[in-house]
């Protein structure tokens, strides 16, 4: 799996192509709570060219989602794919990341 940084009105937007799985979920983690760790409290990720996502990937944005609340930020994702929606929706993340069709919905929201 890939992931870009960039940053847009000054938040931190990670995009992530390939798979998010128990292969690609450490990298990603170090990566996701660095950041939050450094200090980054709005985020959003673009889910735009990600694959798949496995459990593992799901404890990943599940551990990033408690750290950043704690710090009182927020977390967006966008472009995801149906069928990676699903798998939000069944189970329940959609209560605590919500997801947008667009990056720039994303940023208004975060």
């Amino acid at each position: 799996m890939e992931v870009t940084e960039t940053r847009q009105h000054g938040i931190l937007v990670l995009g992530l192509r390939g798979r998010l799985d128990s292969t690609t979920s450490e990298g990603f983690e170090k990566t996701l709570l660095g950041s939050v760790r450094q200090g980054e409290t709005r985020l959003v990720l673009d889910f735009e060219e990600l694959e798949y996502i496995s459990s593992a990937g799901l404890r990943v944005l599940l551990k990033a989602a408690k750290e950043v609340k704690s710090s009182e930020g927020k977390i967006a994702l966008c472009a995801v794919r149906d069928y990676i929606k699903e798998v939000f929706e069944m189970s329940g993340f959609v209560s605590f990341l919500p997801i947008h069709s667009t990056i720039e919905d994303s940023l208004k929201a975060v």
